[in-house]
């Protein structure tokens, strides 16, 4: 966690105990001079009004500027907002990703209900209480940016006259040999579905069994490191299997089988052993029998960091990556995800195979965790930075209608993401659904059912230098 975040979490926390002490205090008062029922019944009301308005974690300020720096291959626009139709001051630049940087400022109800911008067809999200420079995502609207006529307008906020377009051209990725990696099984799904179902040559590596947290596992009448291991096995399963519903072939999807929360400490003590918190299991190959390729950990089953590393050169010699998909090191705080990025890159360094892009993606943030915001199948507006991000290039290739359809049927398989809210999260639901106007999908329940199923995937382009 950064220094800033610290800071605003103590402010925050600070804030809700004044607030919960004088809101004591008024009920005391109220309970004593007026009526005794006012007291529950105006509990019930302040308990309403945060689920609605004051649940989300944001560790920022609406007011903060948002910090992006392009490299110098993407090129900046002046554009001006014409009765609310974006005008160019010059013809469009080559490049297939458009990012629009433009002040937004909510109007009162913007404090209440979230403010969106509408763009053409699409909309895309911000925070309650937005009141500075935010990125919107034009990519796939570019003929309608040259023609002169693509309208933005902005909902509940309002919309500064001018901006700057960036725009940002790249090559089809995924006509490169691409390996992705996902820590848990799933996260290649929630980042790079669209990308790996049209993709002609694609790997998926998935580091962690997914063990824990089994809890609802243990309704089956297991003792917990039972349903640890039950819950290894399936998400195991998820990991070889569900790719096959994007086209990806069996003998290019390989489970690691280490062990979920276990890969920071590895990278700490790289001769020692890890295994599992919850399923009482220490040796990976269990969880490795359906792998297409012998890996050097198969010798001895050592859940080790410098194992995790060795696994890691000989799928990057064995397939021969141009390409590789990896959380990004900066912005995704899992720790499994930060540590996952730094294993392929220890292993890039060592291997006679040198990829030579890597695509990042976010699954979690550490400022938002309601980002991408909005409703499932708008576009993805570039997340809070907060804290300058390195000068990467951005892609983001669109996802036809049919293709988010099969994204959410492939989250759908994943037994992670599959299950009832929990009654808290489902009361939270129905009130901001009546008071605050929030929507989420009917293919599924999770939140990411509504996060990750877009018209965009967003990836941040670097070159791996070595």
């Amino acid at each position: 966690m950064t220094a800033r975040k610290q800071q605003l979490l103590k402010a925050h926390r600070r804030a809700k105990r004044l607030t919960l002490i004088g809101a004591l205090l008024v009920l005391a008062v109220l309970g004593v001079t007026l009526a005794w029922w006012l007291v529950p019944l105006l509990l019930v009301l302040g308990w309403i009004a945060h689920e609605a308005w004051f649940a989300d974690h944001l560790f920022y300020r609406g007011s903060d500027d948002y910090q992006y720096v392009f490299p110098d291959d993407a090129v900046a626009q002046a554009v001006t907002l014409k009765d609310g139709t974006l005008q160019l001051d010059a013809p469009l630049a080559e490049g297939e990703t458009l990012v629009l940087a433009l002040h937004v400022r909510h109007r009162w109800i913007g404090r209440w209900l979230d403010p969106f911008v509408q763009v053409g067809d699409d909309r895309q999200d911000f925070e309650r209480g937005v009141r500075g420079l935010r990125y919107l995502n034009l990519s796939g609207q570019r003929e309608r940016v040259e023609a002169g006529d693509l309208k933005l307008r902005g909902q509940r906020c309002r919309l500064a006259d001018s901006g700057t377009l960036f725009v940002m051209r790249n090559p089809d990725f995924t006509r490169q040999r691409t390996l992705i990696l996902a820590p848990h099984a799933d996260d290649a799904e929630l980042a790079a579905f669209g990308f790996y179902s049209r993709s002609a040559d694609v790997s998926i590596v998935t580091l962690t069994q997914g063990e824990i947290e089994a809890e609802a596992f243990q309704r089956l009448g297991l003792d917990r490191a039972s349903a640890a291991r039950l819950k290894g096995r399936l998400r195991t399963w998820d990991s070889l299997a569900v790719p096959l519903w994007g086209g990806v072939k069996p003998s290019h999807c390989v489970q690691l089988g280490y062990y979920c929360l276990q890969l920071p400490e590895m990278a700490r003590q790289p001769d020692a052993a890890f295994g599992s918190r919850e399923s009482a299991e220490s040796d990976v190959r269990s969880a490795r029998r359906h792998n297409p390729l012998a890996l050097p950990a198969d010798q001895d089953g050592v859940p080790s960091w410098n194992n995790l590393v060795d696994d890691l050169v000989a799928l990057l010699e064995h397939f021969q990556p141009q390409v590789i998909i990896t959380p990004h090191p900066q912005l995704d705080p899992h720790a499994d995800h930060v540590a996952t990025t730094t294993a392929i890159f220890q292993a890039i360094a060592r291997s006679r195979s040198k990829p030579a892009t890597a695509l990042f993606y976010a699954n979690h943030l550490h400022d938002n965790d309601r980002w991408p915001m909005g409703p499932a199948g708008m576009g993805i507006a570039l997340p809070p930075a907060i804290e300058p991000l390195p000068a990467d290039r951005l892609w983001s290739p669109s996802l036809d209608a049919q293709v988010q359809l099969d994204k959410a049927m492939a989250l759908g398989m994943q037994h992670d993401l599959q299950g009832p809210l929990p009654l808290k999260r489902r009361l939270r639901r129905l009130i901001q659904r009546v008071l605050s106007g929030r929507s989420w999908p009917e293919t599924g329940e999770d939140e990411f059912f509504r996060k990750a199923v877009r018209r965009h995937e967003l990836f941040w382009v670097r070159q791996i230098v070595d």
